[in-house]
């Protein structure tokens, strides 16, 4: 697994992401990121126009929840003096390298400690989900239990589809949350091969993939092939063994 990470896709540094906004309004978003909170008096005379034109614009930023103010006394005494920054959403309009430093913070676990040792991460996340799903699955047929995991993961992917074809069930995941990361580095996807194999105790394949332009990830559940026993922490895809022993 080599390092490889890849440029922001306009190749900027910074990318403004706020297209829907109008243009005063990012204008002012933009004036705040590059010079830090502001006043209104601040953000009038660098953008050159009226203070009331300003304030309308930043009521409108502030009840979308791009900005908030912040209410500071000059040395403990008068009227507040009124400052406007980016909330967290706010600055989210701007591009963010989250997917990149996922990336190489994978390859360089695997460079400086090995790959088992991102094997091992990926199983304990395996065992949390497991440990946090099961508990609400006691009880269930195994057709019930593939309607609330599917729930489950719907709270990540609003499109998550389940699909029944004969005598199998098929989860379909369009909007993978960790789309970036996952298509540099598809080993992740052996957490949801591997949870839903544990959870419903039957066979589970990835037989459609975004890694290779499919549009989605299928995740076809044999209901009539046991898993083996017993399960393994982690069941990689595509390796020889397919397994990864508990050991």
């Amino acid at each position: 697994m080599n390092i490889h990470l890849r440029k922001s896709r306009e190749g900027r540094d910074l990318s403004f992401q706020a297209e829907h906004l109008s243009e005063p309004r990012r204008r002012i978003v933009h004036a705040i990121k590059t010079s830090g909170a502001s006043s209104m008096s601040e953000l009038a005379s660098l953008l050159e126009t009226s203070g009331e034109a300003v304030r309308q614009h930043l009521l409108h930023l502030e009840r979308d929840g791009w900005i908030a103010r912040i209410s500071k006394k000059q040395n403990g005494i008068g009227r507040p003096h009124i400052r406007y920054r980016l909330t967290s959403a706010g600055e989210h309009l701007f591009e963010k390298n989250y997917d990149h430093l996922t990336i190489e913070v994978l390859d360089t676990m695997v460079t400086h400690l090995g790959m088992n040792a991102l094997k091992n991460v990926l199983a304990a996340m395996v065992e949390e989900r497991v440990r946090e799903w099961e508990p609400k699955l006691l009880g269930l047929s195994t057709n019930e239990r593939i309607k609330v995991l599917k729930d489950f993961y719907t709270k990540d992917d609003s499109y998550m589809e389940l699909v029944k074809k004969g005598k199998d069930d098929y989860l379909i995941e369009r909007n993978c949350p960790f789309h970036n990361v996952a298509l540099e580095r598809p080993i992740l996807c052996s957490v949801t091969v591997s949870v839903l194999t544990r959870l419903l105790g039957c066979k589970v394949q990835r037989e459609q993939r975004l890694q290779n332009g499919d549009g989605c990830c299928a995740f076809r559940i044999q209901q009539n092939e046991q898993a083996n026993h017993p399960t393994p922490c982690l069941i990689i895809e595509d390796e020889p063994s397919n397994t990864m022993s508990k050991e």
